[in-house]
């Protein structure tokens, strides 16, 4: 059973067309340094790619940060910082959606889903 809970993120990045190699290494990367600085509740993180309403690019990332003080702590951290700011030219506003989003969400439980 995956260790999700109030601190688990949902990150959509909307990616430029032909872009796609570029992000998918960036973020190969992301989530082992987010864990290696001891920022996440060890879950490996599940990531998504796919297209939007468009047919454009962009990958999902799903995965719980170690406490509510690890994203202001990743926001600190070199190794982060250096991934997030080589993310931002590979990533685009779309149609009044932007470029990249982070909701934080917490399990509800379901009486269909398994434990």
């Amino acid at each position: 059973m995956r260790a999700f809970g109030p601190e688990t993120v949902i990150a959509t990045f909307r990616v430029r067309a032909g872009q796609e190699a570029a992000f998918q290494a960036l973020l190969d990367r992301h989530w082992p340094t987010l864990h290696r600085l001891g920022l996440t509740n060890g879950e490996p993180s599940l990531v998504f790619r796919g297209k939007d309403h468009g047919g454009l690019p962009l990958f999902v990332e799903i995965f719980t940060w170690k406490d509510a003080q690890a994203p202001e702590a990743a926001h600190h951290a070199p190794e982060v910082e250096a991934i997030w700011g080589a993310m931002e030219p590979l990533v685009e506003d779309r149609k009044g959606q932007p470029k990249w989003e982070f909701p934080h969400v917490a399990p509800v439980a379901m009486p269909h889903a398994r434990a």
